[in-house]
Parts: structure tokens; sequence; C-alpha cells
């Protein structure tokens, strides 16, 4: 029954029909069941280890640790810290599970601490999480050429190779150099110096500093690495679409749902 009306999006409402019992004695129920066990899956062979959070409210988040479609690990957190993460990959190394890779979102403190912490195991950056934060420099639809340009090369980034796309990359960057440079006639004696076109420089930067860990699935085709945290990012959108059926829930009935959900998924 707690599976119809987590899972199947049942209301309390149709439950008491279907039933015949009160909400009130459904939600009793429902309050004394423990359907969370907190054991953590553990494949035998290294994993390619997926990581991301997302939140419910400001400083109400779950960060979680996923294999091809199987969550492995999760907790609750207030913060998108490296010090969480650091916490959920100990919790996860201490009962045995090991890593053949781990794919992240943009984070730059999370990329640091990964590739000091964890040396000779492959880190590679979300492409479409590298996509979002050249739309949010750039908007999309850049009103200069040179923006355009490099909106339309950052779009073709899923479907390039590493060769194909560093070339157009840097030909796009030469041609653009002069433009990059640009500086007001007249500068703001209280802002200081600065570039004209500081938001385009913003992305460009971006993406010439990630570019080493986008294409990082491609020297590693054994290991099957994930180029996008796409599963975790799908898998928080049914999460929330489950819990939106439910909205006003109690804290406590809220975080068993979601416990539910999760090891269930």
């Amino acid at each position: 029954m707690y599976h119809e009306y987590a899972r199947g999006r049942q209301t309390l409402a149709f439950l008491e029909q279907k039933t015949g019992e009160t909400k009130r004695t459904l939600q009793k129920h429902f309050d004394q069941l423990s359907p969370y066990t907190g054991e953590i899956f553990v494949p035998l062979e290294p994993v390619a280890l997926l990581m991301d959070a997302t939140f419910f409210s400001r400083r109400d988040g779950l960060l979680i640790a996923r294999k091809h479609g199987k969550n492995l690990l999760w907790q609750r957190i207030e913060t998108e810290s490296v010090s969480e993460y650091e916490k959920l990959l100990n919790n996860l190394q201490n009962v045995g599970v090991q890593f053949s890779s781990f794919t992240i979102d943009g984070r730059t403190g999370v990329l640091r601490f990964l590739l000091r912490k964890y040396q000779g195991i492959p880190v590679q950056l979300c492409q479409f999480h590298q996509v979002q934060i050249m739309t949010r420099y750039l908007t999309k639809r850049p009103k200069t050429d040179a923006g355009k340009t490099l909106r339309a090369l950052t779009l073709t980034l899923p479907s390039s190779s590493e060769v194909d796309f560093t070339a157009r990359l840097e030909k796009w960057y030469e041609q653009s150099k002069s433009f990059l440079d640009e500086k007001p006639l007249s500068n703001n004696k209280k802002r200081g110096w600065h570039y004209t076109h500081r938001r385009i420089r913003s992305a460009v930067r971006s993406l010439r500093r990630n570019l080493p860990y986008l294409f990082t699935f491609e020297g590693f085709p054994d290991r099957n690495i994930p180029k996008t945290t796409n599963s975790c990012d799908g898998f928080f959108s049914h999460l929330k679409s489950w819990l939106n059926v439910h909205r006003g829930l109690r804290d406590d009935r809220k975080w068993k749902m979601l416990h539910y959900l999760l090891e269930n998924n």
C-alpha cells in the first residue's frame, strides 16, 4: 500500500476509497513503517560512478552516488560542498565499493578534490552541464557574431570528438582574439579597468579550462564512462514529480518517502 502511495502516485483520499480505511488510519500505518534498510549495494566490479545533487529548498538537498541506473548511496545535505562529496565517497569505500571513474557536474572544487585524492582514476565532466554554463554566460540568443558562433560550437559538444572540437574551438579563439581583447574607450574609475566583452571571455575561459575533462570517456572505452550526469538529473525529475503529488508533507514523512523511492529506484 505504501508503494502505491509513494511510487504509484496515489493520494490518501484515493487509498481511503480503495481500502475503506480512513486517511488518518492509513497515515498512522505509514508512520509506523520503516521502509528504508540503509543497506548499500556493493557491486563486484569497480563502478563508473555518477555523482550529483539537487535541492528541495534553499538548505534542504540531496547528494547521490549512482551507477548505471542504480542508486548506491545518498545523503541529505544543506550545501553542495566538497566535504559532502568526500563523506559520500568515504562511506562507499568503507563497505568495499571500488571506482573505475567519476562523472560529475562542473564544480571546480569537486574536480580538484577528486584529482588530488583519487589520482589515476579518470574524471569526466558532464557535457550537458558545460552547455548550461555556456548558456548562462552567452544566453540562448547572443547578440554578437562571436557569441553566436561560440554558442553554435558549444551545442555540437555532445556529438563531437575531442580532436575535432578542440580544433574548431582554437580556430574560433584565434579568429576572435582581437574582439575578446577589446576595451571600452573610457573606463569607470570606480570599477577599474576591464574588457568590453567580459561574459564571452568568461564563457570561453570556462570551456577551455574544462576541455581536458569533457572527453575523458574517449580515452577509456572499456570502462563505459558516462559523459553526462543525465541519469542523476532524470531521476531527480522523477523524484520531485513523485513528491509533488503529496505536497505539504511533514519533513520526516517527506524524507521517509525519499528514502523509499531512492532505495527502490
